[in-house]
């Protein structure tokens, strides 16, 4: 009888739970938290490089709706000033600063780009640092990457975006406070095939960033990377034409990535991770079962770089199951 009491108590809440899984778009961690934390927000200085579009854009709106002070950063002046009118008045009741900026410029540069966000807001200082801005080639194979191409990607990826870090730090070490949120990737997390370069880079920003908390959290200092897989930003009003194969990839939206990643940070997690499925099955795959994740990444890796050749579904469960649809 007990036996029998066991099954009927493990089998439902088994298959609950699979069907959650099957149905997630995150990590059971992140999804298990509520809202973001307005109290964590409010008032607060918010710097976000890459804002100019897509999940920088909704980051930028989704932190004045909870009355954040916003810094606006990215290359592209004029689509930071789009954004920037967007949110004017009554959406960014707390003010709204545009400072342009490349992570592929001098030391010097971002240093003089650095002090100039310290002295906004009556020089309140920067509480949250967002790192979103990134630079991504098309697919290809990891052969093929070229010299050019592989430093262009680190630049920005890696060094301007630690550089930026390192010249901010201090002033947050000053305060005792400060919180760096690390736009990722599932390519941080496992192989990427036809992303090689780009997976060194974030695979680099995670081994950086959760080992400055390590060093820093005892000073005020904290840090969250998220890591979103395929997400959809073709709804972002800064982009110039839709994604290709969105419909036929289980993309999450850029305004989903862009709560589930502020609920991240307020909620103080370390790491979270934003993706539908097959990614986030690979992700909990390379976690916790890195042989099985490899295999089936080796599997399938010479079908992801044909696929994106022909501009067919990368992120599709066809590569998996063995079939090679048209996306």
């Amino acid at each position: 009888m007990l036996g029998l009491a066991l099954v009927l108590i493990v089998l439902p809440a088994s298959v609950f739970l699979l069907v959650k899984f099957a149905k997630a778009d995150g990590d059971f961690t992140l999804l298990s938290r509520g809202p973001p934390k307005r109290e964590e927000i409010e008032d607060k200085v918010v710097w976000i490089t890459g804002a100019s579009r897509g999940i920088g854009e909704d980051l930028a709106k989704q932190f004045a709706g909870l009355g954040a002070r916003l810094i606006l950063s990215a290359r592209n002046v004029a689509e930071l000033e789009r954004v920037k009118g967007e949110l004017s008045g009554k959406n960014a009741p707390h003010g709204v600063e545009i400072l342009p900026l490349d992570l592929a410029s001098t030391e010097e540069s971002l240093c003089e780009a650095v002090k100039k966000a310290e002295s906004f807001f009556s020089g309140a200082g920067v509480d949250y640092m967002v790192h979103n801005a990134a630079y991504e080639r098309p697919k290809s194979r990891a052969l093929d990457v070229t010299t050019e191409g592989l430093q262009a990607t680190f630049q920005v990826n890696v060094m301007g975006t630690i550089t930026l870090t390192r010249l901010l730090a201090p002033f947050m070490l000053e305060r005792k406070r400060g919180h760096f949120i690390v736009m990722s990737s599932a390519a941080g997390k496992n192989p990427a095939p036809g992303q090689a370069v780009y997976a060194a880079t974030k695979f680099a920003l995670g081994g950086y960033f959760h080992t400055l908390r390590s060093e820093l959290c005892q000073n005020g200092i904290k840090v969250t990377v998220i890591c979103p897989g395929p997400i959809d930003t073709s709804r972002s009003s800064g982009a110039t034409e839709p994604q290709q194969s969105t419909l036929s990839e289980n993309r999450v939206s850029s305004e989903r990535c862009a709560r589930l990643s502020i609920i991240a940070a307020t909620h103080g997690l370390k790491e979270a991770w934003i993706s539908k499925q097959p990614v986030l099955l690979v992700m909990y795959l390379a976690q916790y079962a890195p042989s099985v994740a490899f295999w089936l990444l080796d599997k399938i890796g010479a079908k992801r770089i044909e696929a994106a050749a022909n501009k067919k579904s990368t992120y599709s469960w066809n590569l998996i199951l063995g079939k090679n649809k048209s996306a």
